[in-house]
C-alpha cells in the first residue's frame, strides 16, 4: 500500500472510531431488548395538601355531606392489616392509614398494598412513642424519620400526620409537623376503642353510636376485633347512606 493510501485508511479508521464514540455517548446506539416483563411502577402517594380555612388540627370534615373517614393507626401483624384493607375494599370503603415508621421498616411492602387499594397513606411517627412528651426538636426528628421512610417507599411523605399516643397534638408537635411538611395534624371525633379489645360488637356500637356526617373515626389495623367489626360497621354505614372515603376525599 502506498503512503497516501495508508494515510487515507488511517483517517477513515479514526473517523469511524469517533463516530462510534459519539453514538454511544449520545445514547443512540441500539441496545438489546430487556428480558422479561418490565417491573411494575410503584403506586405514588399524594403529597400533603393544605385545606384553606381549616385549623392546624383537623378532627372532622363537612357536616353537610354524607361522608365519613375511617382512619387506621398503622402497625401490627401485616397479615391482619391486609385482611382489614381487603374487607374495607369489599365493603366499598376507602380508608386512611397512618403508618408507624418502624412498621414500614419491617414490612415495606404494606405501603404499596395500601396505595394500590386507593387508600390514603400518612405518618404516625417513627417509633409510636408519646410525642407530646417530647421537645419540639425530638418531635420533629420522630416525624421526619417516618416521613423519610414514606418518601423512600412511595415518593411522597404521605397525605397526613397523626400524633402518636394522643388524640390531640401539643402546639410544639403541630409546629414540628408543619416544619416536616404537613400543613395539618389529623385528629378524630369518633373513637372506636378497638385497641382495648372490647369485642367486635362493642367496636361497632362505639362507632355507630357517635358517627355522623363528616366524622373521622379512629381505628387500628393490628386488632382482630377491628377486622371482625368492619363488615357489620360498613353495612350499617350503607344503611344510613354514609359513604366511607379517604380523609383527603372527605375534605375536598
Amino acid at each position: 500500500m502506498t503512503l497516501p493510501d495508508r494515510r487515507g485508511a488511517l483517517r477513515a479508521g479514526v473517523a469511524a472510531a469517533l463516530t462510534g464514540a459519539l453514538t454511544t455517548a449520545c445514547g443512540t446506539e441500539p441496545r438489546p431488548a430487556p428480558r422479561g416483563p418490565a417491573p411494575a411502577a410503584k403506586p405514588a402517594a399524594r403529597a400533603p395538601r393544605p385545606f384553606p380555612g381549616r385549623p392546624a388540627e383537623i378532627e372532622s370534615g363537612p357536616r353537610d355531606r354524607p361522608r365519613v373517614a375511617l382512619t387506621f393507626h398503622g402497625h401490627g401483624d401485616p397479615a391482619l392489616a391486609r385482611a382489614v384493607l381487603t374487607a374495607a375494599e369489599k365493603g366499598g370503603a376507602r380508608v386512611t392509614v397512618l403508618a408507624v415508621g418502624e412498621w414500614l421498616d419491617q414490612h415495606p411492602e404494606i405501603a404499596r398494598r395500601i396505595l394500590e387499594g386507593g387508600h390514603d397513606l400518612g405518618n404516625h411517627t417513627q417509633r409510636h412513642l408519646d410525642v407530646n412528651a417530647m421537645t419540639e426538636a425530638e418531635a420533629y426528628d420522630e416525624i421526619a424519620a417516618c416521613a423519610t421512610r414514606l418518601r423512600r417507599l412511595t415518593g411522597s411523605i404521605g397525605t397526613w400526620f397523626r400524633p402518636s399516643r394522643t388524640r390531640h397534638a401539643a402546639e410544639t408537635v403541630r409546629r414540628a409537623a408543619h416544619r416536616a411538611g404537613y400543613p395539618h395534624v389529623l385528629s378524630y371525633d369518633v373513637d372506636s376503642l378497638d385497641h382495648t379489645s372490647p369485642g367486635a360488637p362493642a367496636v361497632v356500637r362505639n362507632v355507630t353510636g357517635q358517627i355522623r356526617n363528616g366524622s373521622v373515626v379512629s381505628l387500628h389495623l393490628g386488632y382482630p376485633d377491628t377486622l371482625a367489626a368492619l363488615p357489620p360497621l360498613l353495612a350499617d354505614l350503607d344503611r344510613r347512606g354514609l359513604r366511607a372515603v379517604t380523609t383527603t376525599e372527605l375534605l375536598t
